[in-house]
This record gives C-alpha cells, structure tokens and sequence, in this order.
C-alpha cells in the first residue's frame, strides 16, 4: 500500500494537480491499487522528467537509487543525446518522446513554408499534367504524316498515298518504342 495522490504530492514538494498530471502523461505510474509508490515514482519522476538546470534543486529531487556520477562525468544538458537517455518502462523516454516530437514539427513546418511558396507541386497534379502533355504530343505525331506526306511525296516524285503509308507506319514504331518508357515520378 503506497501513499495518496495528495500525500506523494506533499511528499514531492508540488501540487497534487502535478502529480495527477504525471500519471496522467505517464511519467510515473500508480500501483494497481491507486495509491503511489512512493521509492519507484521518485526514480520514474527523475528518470522521465527534463531536470531543472540548477544544480541545487537537482540534488534536492533525487534519491539514492538515481544519483548520477560526480559532476565532471556528467555531459553538458545541451550535448545530451536523446537516443541515450534512460529508458522508462515504455521503452521511450519523456525526452526522447519530446524531441522526436520537435522534429517532426520542424519538418511539418518547413514543408507548409514550401507549399506556401509554391515550391511543392501536387503529385496527382504533376502526375495528370504530365500525361496530358504526352496525349498532346502523342497525337500531334500521328497527324504528322497525314499533314506532310503529299509535300514529301510531290518534292520526291513519288506517289504520294505510299508515302503517307511509310511515313505513318514509321511514326507509329516510334511512338511505340516511346511508349514503352516508363518515366518514374516518385
């Protein structure tokens, strides 16, 4: 049997509305009665919690089991790597979590600055445009031969519906090798 939300919370030095919210956010966990823990909250308090900068209130919040080496073995706040810091239950700490979660607003933001840019083209729309340009293309050659056969064949001397026969089949071959293309977009 451990102590009361309000009791821990006395016993932490913060308001019960605190401690509710750390087990509300995972931080800590209650035991399956309700009641807390309290030796185990204070180590999954400091464990999951960004300690403050100052050294004093550092050394107040901790206990025994998570007291860390001298100060020179402990690296500076700012070059504390997230995929090294301790591991909670969950298997992702309360830093880790953050600062993946930091990232991603970082990336979401710099591609809504993109977009806002005009820098970021809608891929369906690129995708759609494109094979509208083929199509246009696409038939533009087949209508070539029809259009300049009879040019062809009289600047040649020679008999003009063979010419548009040879000149269409031969477009037509090449627009088939075109065809077997596949330009990738992805």
């Amino acid at each position: 049997m451990g102590l009361s939300i309000r009791a821990y919370a006395r016993h932490r030095g913060v308001s019960h509305v605190a401690v509710k919210k750390a087990i509300d956010t995972g931080r800590i966990t209650p035991l399956p009665d309700g009641t807390i823990d309290p030796d185990a909250a204070d180590a999954q308090w400091a464990q999951n919690t960004l300690q403050p900068r100052r050294a004093a209130t550092q050394q107040k919040i901790s206990t025994p089991q998570t007291r860390r080496a001298p100060a020179e073995a402990i690296p500076q706040r700012d070059a504390i790597d997230a995929s090294t810091a301790p591991m909670s239950a969950g298997g992702t700490s309360l830093l880790q979590a953050r600062t993946v979660n930091e990232v991603l607003k970082a990336k979401l933001n710099n591609l809504e600055l993109a977009h806002r840019k005009k820098e970021l083209v809608d891929r369906a729309q690129a995708v759609a445009h494109v094979f509208k340009l083929a199509r246009i293309e696409r038939d533009a050659w087949l209508n070539w031969p029809a259009r300049i056969s009879g040019q062809m064949a009289s600047a040649l001397g020679v008999d003009a519906h063979r010419m548009h026969v040879v000149l269409e089949t031969a477009v037509r071959e090449h627009l088939i090798e075109l065809g077997e293309l596949r330009p990738r977009v992805d």
